[in-house]
């Protein structure tokens, strides 16, 4: 049985659930909210939407203990007016960081033992916070992480070079927030190096505009939900189907001792291998001071991961 748990009713844990639904990628899924109200009212919603649908999820709300038999749980409960003018995310940590610490007990006590996709900001302290207060295996507990910061990479690349997004490959790398960075080397359109198309392309415009992307989608409704959302239903769909499929998302680097923004293997055990990309000294320079924010992140927790 494919049953899988949303944390969080939000913009996000909302549309994600209706994707879920509408696109029949489960036959089971559990809502969750500190609003009970909403909780039922989207319960509701989703119920009425079905009616018009081919396939048929039931849907079961604030129940704790019914994630027991899920494959996975997101966790996406936050507070997005904690988000600041400035866009920082760690200004969410104080309210987010508490939400982790109420509910990783309430997931161990029901017995729950499946993967933990996480897209609470920051992506990557709340990732190994969660690993830490749950004391599930790290590749069971991952972020969603710099998966969408690489989409909008390959946007940035589409629309410079006229070319459909997915042929665009290669990974943004680091934290999701403002040090991530596009390990430029290694981006290919169509199989091949991206500067073999044209070598006159501004890689810091590039930089810029995919930092601006989220921004972008932010600035006219003060939330993102459509691609991150997309993003957490396409990672239910690889664990569920364990399909071995390599993404960028915040991973446990045992090296680093740290959760950041890295391609991995995804499959039906949550994180199933890394991947070695080779970086050029400047992007390891770059990872580098991006390790360091994030740790600085953790460094205000007060359980230390």
């Amino acid at each position: 049985m494919r049953k899988v748990g949303i944390i969080g009713l939000g913009h996000v844990g909302a549309t994600l659930a209706y994707t879920l639904v509408t696109e029949n990628l489960v036959d089971e899924l559990v809502l969750i909210d500190k609003d009970e109200k909403l909780a039922i009212s989207e319960q509701y919603d989703l119920l009425d939407a079905q009616v018009f649908l081919t396939g048929k999820t039931t849907i079961i709300i604030q129940d704790y203990q019914a994630l027991r038999d899920a494959s996975v749980i997101v966790f996406c409960a936050g507070q997005i007016s904690a988000l600041g003018d400035d866009g920082d995310r760690f200004k969410e940590l104080e309210i987010t960081s508490k939400i982790v610490e109420d509910t990783a007990p309430q997931i161990k006590q029901s017995g729950f033992d499946g993967i933990i996709v996480t897209i609470t900001n920051p992506c990557d302290v709340i990732a190994a916070y969660m690993q830490k207060l749950t004391g599930f295996e790290t590749n069971k507990v991952f972020g969603t992480g710099t998966m969408l910061d690489t989409a909008r990479m390959k946007q940035a690349v589409s629309r410079n070079l006229a070319i459909d997004s997915r042929n665009v490959g290669g990974y943004v790398y680091g934290e999701h927030g403002d040090s991530q960075f596009v390990a430029w080397s290694s981006v290919t359109v169509g199989d091949r190096p991206l500067l073999s198309w044209n070598r006159e392309l501004d890689l810091e415009t590039l930089d810029e505009d995919v930092r601006a992307g989220g921004w972008n989608a932010f600035a006219g409704k003060g939330y993102t939900s459509y691609g991150i959302a997309t993003c957490a239903a396409r990672l239910i769909r690889m664990i569920l189907n364990d399909s071995k499929t390599i993404v960028p998302v915040s991973a446990y680097n045992k090296q680093a001792d740290v959760y950041y923004g890295q391609p991995v293997v995804i499959g039906k055990n949550g994180i199933e291998s890394f991947v070695d990309c080779p970086l050029t000294d400047k992007e390891n320079d770059s990872l580098t001071c991006s390790i360091e924010i994030i740790k600085n992140g953790l460094a205000n927790l007060p359980f230390k991961p």
